[in-house]
């Protein structure tokens, strides 16, 4: 047999391999993703401009690959876009294009309304959070608990994907030259991280066949919503506003998700490095070795301290109950360790989910940092004008680089690995947080 027919052979049974492993479902998915983009091209091609139909049709192979890459998405997207497909039906009866239907229709105001679904996904994330932390307590391996923690959660994302997709439409209800993708103030780019964030956890999840990281992870998701949930109430956030001029570009769609994959995903590694160094303390008994567990109450209580003073009475009452149930997490993990430890999976494998997350979150942050160059040289005619925002983008991904530098280059692993992934999260969280809070400069559109 020659060279030819090897190789011919070889790209059939390729071939032959890729359609075997593609479902019927599957092909219904990418006929369904498919019709619907052609769909919504053709019927708002009017409002979109070049630049957008691309995006959109980009986005539309893009959805079929995912959904054929891990497949419990295919549910969720569909799941999703029905569901923000009745409520924009039932916003479109009656009282046609007024957003006073969502206080009057029944479905729209207790579950499909953007901030109907928005708290939803919020109560729904902390109940997963409190179930996964009672299977790493109970007696044997708490299956139960934890698979009706991580139900919880696809739920809570399914929830968060509904109300993003309707704030959406929402936004043009008020107007057309209002209407805007909802990635551009503080609470929506809250929403997004909660809810992708989740999505890389229920990953890994799959794939690793462990639930016991969910206690871990969904710590984070929940202090993120507990600042959500104060940010709607005190301040009144979840009002949709009208874009300022800078962000009334299609970069944003581009820019921002990058930017939030790369911030959920290191999010998600410093909880997974928290875990390891828990499970390697365990036995510890000396107050310096427990160092993870006193960081974790400082990371817990930065929220209460930071906010409290700017509340005012009811915003600082409800900042108290929040350190009050950050203590009771840090005493119940203090008091637990070792029982936690023994659900927790090997250190090796530990390792190697915090390794796979940072070297997604720096491949994104990596795009988004070279795409927000390029809307700012659009924008403001230059495309780096050393903005805090800008300086301290640069410094997380310096510092990602050289942990994953590290790692390729000198082995680094273990303890040191661990604690540098925590440290990078403090970083991340103050080029995200603290820059909008206590510097000012030209990202300054999410003040608090």
């Amino acid at each position: 047999m020659n060279t030819a027919t090897t190789t011919t052979n070889a790209t059939i049974t390729l071939n032959e391999s890729f359609a075997a492993r593609r479902n019927a479902f599957d092909w219904i998915f990418a006929a369904l993703v498919l019709l619907g983009g052609l769909f919504a091209l053709q019927r708002y091609a009017n409002y979109m401009d070049g630049y957008e139909k691309g995006i959109l049709l980009g986005t539309i192979p893009a959805v079929i690959w995912l959904g054929w890459f891990w497949r419990p998405l295919r549910a969720l997207m569909l799941g999703a876009g029905a569901g923000a497909l009745l409520a924009i039906s039932l916003y479109q009866q009656g009282d046609a294009g007024s957003l006073a239907r969502a206080d009057t229709v029944f479905w729209l105001k207790y579950f499909l309304s953007s901030q109907s679904a928005i708290l939803w996904m919020s109560m729904l994330f902390f109940m997963s959070t409190i179930f996964y932390w009672l299977s790493m307590f109970a007696k044997g391996e708490g299956s139960t608990m934890s698979l009706l923690g991580s139900r919880l959660v696809w739920t809570a994302v399914f929830m968060a994907l509904v109300g993003t997709l309707v704030r959406w439409y929402e936004s043009y209800l008020l107007g057309p030259d209002i209407g805007h993708i909802p990635v551009s103030n503080l609470y929506e780019v809250f929403v997004m991280f909660c809810w992708m964030t989740a999505l890389f956890y229920l990953y890994y999840e799959e794939q690793y066949k462990t639930r016991a990281l969910g206690a871990f992870v969904m710590l984070v998701i929940s202090a993120a919503v507990g600042f959500l949930l104060w940010y709607t109430v005190v301040r009144e956030a979840h009002e949709i506003q009208p874009l300022v001029p800078a962000l009334q570009s299609w970069w944003m769609k581009l820019h921002v998700p990058a930017n939030f994959i790369g911030y959920g995903t290191f999010a998600l590694a410093a909880m997974v490095a928290f875990a390891y160094l828990i499970k390697q303390s365990a036995g510890e008994t000396r107050w310096y070795k427990l160092a993870p567990l006193w960081l974790l109450g400082v990371v817990l209580c930065f929220e209460p301290v930071v906010f409290r003073t700017s509340a005012g009475q009811n915003g600082s009452s409800y900042w108290m109950v929040y350190f009050g149930i950050s203590a009771i997490i840090v005493a119940g993990i203090l008091l637990g360790r070792e029982r936690i430890a023994a659900k927790l999976p090997a250190l090796e494998l530990l390792d190697d989910v915090m390794y796979k997350s940072i070297a997604v979150g720096f491949a994104f942050f990596t795009i988004a940092t070279v795409l927000g160059a390029l809307w700012a040289a659009e924008a403001w005619g230059g495309y780096w004008s050393w903005d805090p925002k800008e300086t301290w983008a640069l410094i997380v991904w310096l510092n990602y680089a050289a942990w994953l530098h590290m790692r390729l280059m000198k082995g680094l692993r273990g303890t040191v690995s661990a604690w540098w992934a925590l440290v990078g999260l403090a970083v991340t969280t103050f080029a995200f947080l603290g820059v909008n809070m206590f510097l000012s400069g030209l990202h300054s559109y999410g003040n608090l």
